[in-house]
């Protein structure tokens, strides 16, 4: 079975997702997704409310939270810290 938003990432009985980060808005979320990507790693956006139709953010609604296979945890943690630090 895949994930609907991303073709790429196989999810299986094995699969063992971790969350790596959160954010609180789409673009954040897609500037790291895309940081992830560019480094081979792939993930997974969650969020509780579709940001094209909800485009506010009360009381965590707009939270989006970035999940990667726990094999690419570690490397995924330290792209992100040092991109946002800068």
């Amino acid at each position: 079975m895949t994930d609907k938003d991303n073709n790429d990432i196989k999810i299986t009985p094995e699969s063992r997702l971790k969350l790596v980060h959160k954010v609180w808005g789409p673009v954040e979320a897609q500037v790291i997704k895309s940081l992830l990507e560019s480094h081979g790693i792939s993930c997974i956006l969650k969020g509780l409310v579709v940001q094209s139709v909800h485009t506010f953010s009360v009381d965590g609604l707009g939270e989006t939270k970035i999940f990667v296979d726990e094999t690419d945890y570690n490397l995924a943690q330290k792209l992100i810290e040092s991109n946002l630090s800068k």
